[in-house]
């Protein structure tokens, strides 16, 4: 029997001082948060503010782990904290085509690909953290 193969990911939530929401622009999925995988012997907070320096160059400070999304087919856990912005640069790289922050309703509204709409929405709601959602 071929053991299991399973990805982890960590993504960050980024609010501003003003209560703007970070969004970056991907290749792939549109408008989305900064995160990715997780590589060996890094913890997942270490892995969500690297992903987030590589992605756009922001430096961030987690405040908060909120949840995970299981994406139970494909054998992907994604680890989702909450940040904010302590230094670096925004700036654009082949993973971030563009990005910004917008007010958080304007920000849902441009967040069109699968459930990630659905991830800013728990990790934004105190009440369903922590959360766990299988899909």
């Amino acid at each position: 029997m071929t053991p299991p193969k399973h990805i982890v990911s960590a993504a960050a939530i980024i609010l501003n001082d003003k209560n703007e929401l970070l969004l970056i622009k991907g290749p792939r999925r549109g408008w989305e948060m900064p995160g990715g995988q997780v590589e060996e012997g890094e913890s997942l907070k270490e892995a969500a503010i690297r992903e987030t320096k590589e992605e756009c160059g922001l430096d961030i400070e987690v405040t908060k782990f909120c949840g995970v999304f299981q994406n139970v087919s494909r054998s992907i856990c994604n680890t989702l904290f909450l940040a904010k912005p302590i230094g670096g640069n925004l700036t654009t790289t082949d993973e971030c085509l563009d990005y910004g922050f917008f007010p958080i309703e304007e920000a849902l509204e441009m967040v069109t690909h699968k459930n990630f709409r659905q991830r800013f929405e728990y990790c934004l709601d105190e009440e369903r953290q922590p959360f766990y959602i299988e899909f």
